[in-house]
């Protein structure tokens, strides 16, 4: 059997003792395309399979042992359990050049946050029952190519071969031309956060860096933020710019667009230079103006565009998103600059915009003035200037460029 290392291959995953005929039908199209395959049992009957990794030696890498996946009645918690140790496996697997796997909800269930603990870049597919639905907590931040299976993933028919002969041989063209991908300059990346309400700001950072970096800007989305710091997760960028923080107020209060609460937890673990920001803390993201929660019918809205509304936050709740901000900046071990914007976090916080509240912003700086810990690396910077203008933008960039 093969362990954790070997040599480079594609790996099949899924549950050979249910889905082996489909699997090893997707390894024996690889193989023929010039493909190293080596095909991974994810079931979790304890039935013997022709895999070459056992079921038995994936569970061995949930934190509780075997025992805790193989051999339950509650095939649910069972299955949980596999895709744990199989995420478990995969981050200390050396071997995986890409990866491919097929099933129904509880096939893409297993895979896919292993595919998602794997670095941005290694080919990725997945064919699934579910995919022409709402593949988000599937793919999260990463680069997961998902195919609709049509039919069920129940044997082989003249559509199922079809398919799943598309989907390894998508994968066989992503592994035998990963060599032939140009990296263009390979000047430094660095991450940005950006929203439309801070593009400004941004674009000017962005610009500015391009002739010696490359900038790699987030729309702060939810998802945004955790594609920036999967990136930083996986070595690809040494340096964030985090100027549109945005995400924690919709976590914190509830918004369409949340982040989770491992924000910055990238940049905590990796420690590389960090420039941060309050940008478009003034707003709280929900969906077309009757989607808004009852709770908030009272709150100053501002209609975005018909498909986003943007609630006011509250001095209190800027409290609170500052609060959460200093204690995970308090964790950071790496250069830290975090700029306040004294003159607004957002376009529309402006002296005569809608959103504009200086008792807002206040909170925001004396929370995080007071919560703070301020080091010989890591420190506070008061800027006399809304967030949008030039003068905030070039003092984004002395930082940056004083720390990396």
């Amino acid at each position: 059997m093969a362990g954790v290392t070997g040599q480079p291959a594609a790996a099949v995953a899924g549950t050979f003792d249910t889905k082996g005929e489909e699997l090893s039908y997707i390894a024996a199209r690889l193989t023929a395309a010039g493909v190293e395959t080596r095909t991974i049992d994810l079931g979790t009957s304890g039935t013997a399979t022709s895999a070459d990794i056992a079921a038995e030696e994936i569970a061995a890498h949930h934190p509780a042992g075997a025992g805790a996946v193989l051999g339950r009645d509650d095939r649910g918690a069972a299955v949980a359990a596999m895709g744990e140790a199989f995420e478990a496996y995969v981050r200390g697997a050396d071997w995986i050049t890409g990866m491919i796997g097929a099933g129904g909800s509880g096939g893409t269930a297993l895979v896919a946050p292993a595919m998602r603990a794997l670095p941005v870049g290694v080919p990725k597919v997945l064919v699934s029952t579910v995919a022409s639905g709402n593949v988000a907590p599937y793919v999260g931040p990463s680069d997961i190519a998902m195919i609709y299976s049509v039919t069920d993933v129940q044997g082989l028919n003249s559509i199922s071969r079809r398919v799943l002969g598309n989907a390894a041989h998508a994968l066989a063209g992503m592994v035998l031309n990963a060599g032939s991908i140009p990296h263009g300059q390979d000047k430094p990346a660095v991450g940005l956060t950006m929203f439309g309400v801070t593009t400004a700001c941004v674009s000017h950072i962005a610009d500015a860096l391009a002739e010696t970096h490359d900038p790699l800007v987030f729309h702060a989305t939810g998802t945004g933020g955790r594609s920036m710091e999967k990136l930083v997760d996986s070595g690809l960028i040494g340096g964030v710019i985090d100027i549109t923080t945005t995400e924690i107020a919709d976590m914190l209060i509830g918004g369409v667009f949340p982040a989770t609460e491992d924000r910055m937890g990238a940049v905590i673990r990796s420690g590389v230079p960090y420039v941060g920001s309050v940008g478009a803390l003034d707003m709280v993201n929900f969906g077309a103006r009757e989607t808004v929660p009852p709770q908030f019918e009272s709150r100053l809205f501002h209609i975005h565009n018909p498909q986003v509304t943007l609630m006011r936050t509250t001095p209190e709740e800027n409290d609170r998103f500052a609060a959460w901000i200093a204690a995970r900046l308090n964790e950071m071990t790496g250069p830290v600059r975090f700029l306040i914007p004294e003159g607004g976090v957002s376009a529309i916080d402006a002296p005569g915009q809608p959103f504009h509240d200086p008792e807002a912003l206040d909170a925001l700086a004396s929370r995080l003035k007071s919560d703070v810990v301020v080091t010989g690396s890591r420190r506070l910077v008061s800027i006399p200037h809304n967030l949008n203008t030039p003068e905030f933008a070039e003092a984004a960039l002395a930082a940056y460029r004083e720390i990396s």
